[in-house]
């Protein structure tokens, strides 16, 4: 876990003779008389740190497997299962992922300025019939050096460029990348999932539920950037469990022993110790920088995970028995917060724009050097650092000033009952043609659509988070609820802007978790009866399977299969969603 640094040692610590036991309040000790003796007192390493639950060998001893041999298999769970689940979301990924054929919605930005980057190091400029000419025979690619105004920061387009790198300019290319960090993400979610609600099972639940979410589905088989921000949001948040948990096993391993072989809360140790060297929240602060990088709406989380970081160092200071929590994490943990997760996100975001700065081409790289950007007061700067700033000005202008009507624009409010969905592509082939053998005629439809009842069992369970956050002070939905108001609530700001129901993409995720958490707590907390146990699995394992079944019937409209027009106007079930 690393060396514990500390005004008093975790080894002084544990050696210093245990102070009494603080005598019981006057109504405990009366109350002893009719036999109530209190709550049996707790080990506060438990409390700091959790033990995951020993895994279940019941399914391999079926199986023939001896005593041991079992509980290996159930302990290779743990990664086998999540890597099962994102293999079968891979195969639903990449299965046909040149399909289609063509620059589909907001494609016909960010692919062509991945393509500019890998050859300039800026973004260049196409002609009008760009996306056309991709696809004649020989493909042209009709690019010049003159530069061009983005309004995008390059991170999320340089990923988007590898996949064009080894593939090529063609859909399967400038897909790739998307579709991998699409699979990542799920794999990343059952490994998160069974760290936050200790259990393999919910773990995998969670990641089973991304997998056939629709929204994430359609975002892992389009270059867009929502879904990059997205992955580094979770993965952020992964390192942040990781590191959770380590440094409250370090307060542990500090706390003094009692006689009765727990440990005991040590105001000197909660107060005092050194939390030392933090690996996992440095690696959370890059993930987060780099989410910044790809789109703005990072910021909002680098914020909101900066801050519960720290809210997690105070809780954990006040179990271990600080008496003044909130001033022991001011001065001891806010600072190295501040330094491993914003100053390196700022690194990380410095990093990403490394193409346009090692180059003389891009928009406004030369505008310090310019009469306009030789005035001022800030002269004394280096010019690139002027003209870079001077850059995210103006985009910072153009995103709170974007207001242009847009068909599939929507609010907010509407975002979580799915009211106004983003349709990426659509074709009407006449019987015979591209794959359409109705008689009617067919309908192809990339329609960007969270899986309709996902996310309305979702919206149930989000406020079962909340109660368990807000009553129960259970901090597992404090953090879920927190990775979904990062991503939904900074939007209520900009109603007035053109904004899309695919920007909540980056908080589908968390989602998952919470509808995770609520199908966990029906089908019971350990210790309930088998009959409580099998009536709440087979209840969560109906709405588990509609949610299959519901994916499953959207699915054509996900993947632009062509199918008849009255299956496609039997799947518009809102007339917000044409």
């Amino acid at each position: 876990m690393g060396r514990v640094t500390s005004d008093t040692t975790a080894t002084d610590a544990a050696q210093r003779a245990p102070e009494p036991a603080a005598r019981p309040p006057m109504w405990q000790r009366r109350l002893r008389r009719f036999g109530y003796f209190g709550r049996p007192q707790a080990d506060v390493r438990a409390r700091l740190v959790p033990a995951f639950p020993e895994p279940a060998t019941g399914l391999w001893a079926v199986f023939g497997a001896g005593p041991d041999t079992a509980a290996r298999a159930a302990r290779w769970m743990a990664w086998v299962g999540p890597l099962l689940v994102a293999l079968f979301a891979g195969v639903l990924r990449f299965w046909n992922l040149g399909n289609p054929r063509k620059v589909i919605f907001d494609e016909t930005y960010y692919p062509k300025d991945a393509w500019s980057l890998l050859q300039y190091g800026y973004e260049g400029t196409w002609a009008k019939n760009a996306n056309d000419a991709l696809f004649l025979h020989p493909p042209q690619i009709l690019l010049t050096p003159e530069h061009s105004y983005v309004v995008h920061p390059p991170m999320g387009k340089w990923l988007i460029a590898a996949g064009e790198w080894v593939f090529g300019m063609n859909p399967f290319g400038w897909r790739f990348t998307v579709a991998l960090l699409g699979t990542l993400s799920v794999f990343l979610i059952c490994r998160i999932g069974r760290r936050l609600l200790r259990s393999t099972a919910l773990g995998c639940l969670a990641g089973g539920l991304l997998a056939v979410d629709g929204l994430h589905f359609v975002m892992s088989r389009t270059a867009l950037l929502d879904l990059i921000v997205m992955f580094w949001v979770v993965a952020a948040f992964g390192c942040l469990l990781v590191d959770r948990d380590r440094t409250r096993a370090r307060l542990a391993a500090a706390l003094p022993i009692g006689p009765d072989s727990l440990a005991r809360p040590d105001a000197e140790v909660g107060d005092r110790l050194r939390l030392g060297w933090r690996p996992w929240r440095i690696a959370a602060g890059l993930c987060l920088g780099l989410s910044a990088a790809t789109k703005w709406n990072g910021l909002y989380y680098l914020a909101a995970f900066a801050l519960m970081t720290v809210l997690w160092d105070m809780a954990a200071r006040r179990t271990a028995g600080a008496a003044r929590p909130f001033r022991s994490a001011l001065r001891r943990d806010v600072l190295p917060a501040f330094g491993s997760t914003v100053l390196v996100a700022v690194a990380a975001y410095l990093a990403s724009w490394s193409g346009w700065l090692a180059t003389k081409g891009g928009y406004y790289r030369d505008w310090a050097t310019s009469p306009e950007g030789r005035t001022g007061s800030w002269t004394w700067l280096p010019d690139w650092l002027r003209s870079l700033w001077h850059y995210q000005t103006e985009v910072y202008s153009f995103h709170t000033g974007l207001t242009t009507p847009h068909t599939y624009q929507s609010n907010p409010w509407s975002w979580l009952v799915l009211g106004r969905p983003v349709s990426y592509f659509y074709e009407d082939p006449k019987a015979g043609k591209d794959g359409c053998t109705a008689a009617e005629g067919c309908a192809r439809e990339v329609l960007a659509l969270g899986t309709p009842l996902l996310w309305w069992a979702a919206c149930f369970a989000l406020l079962y988070v909340l109660y368990r956050w807000l009553f129960k002070r259970d901090w597992r939905a404090g953090a879920i609820a927190c990775g979904i108001a990062a991503g939904y609530l900074p939007w209520f700001l900009y109603q007035e802007r053109t904004i899309f129901l695919f920007y909540a993409v980056v908080f589908v995720p968390f989602l998952c978790l919470a509808l995770a958490m609520m199908l966990g707590a029906i089908i019971g907390p350990p210790g309930s009866s088998e009959r409580r146990h099998v009536i709440g699995a087979v209840g969560a394992g109906v709405l588990v399977l509609l949610i299959i079944w519901n994916f499953i019937y959207f699915y054509p409209l996900y993947t632009g299969m062509p199918i008849p027009k009255s299956a496609w106007h039997n799947r518009m079930w809102f007339d917000t969603w044409v």
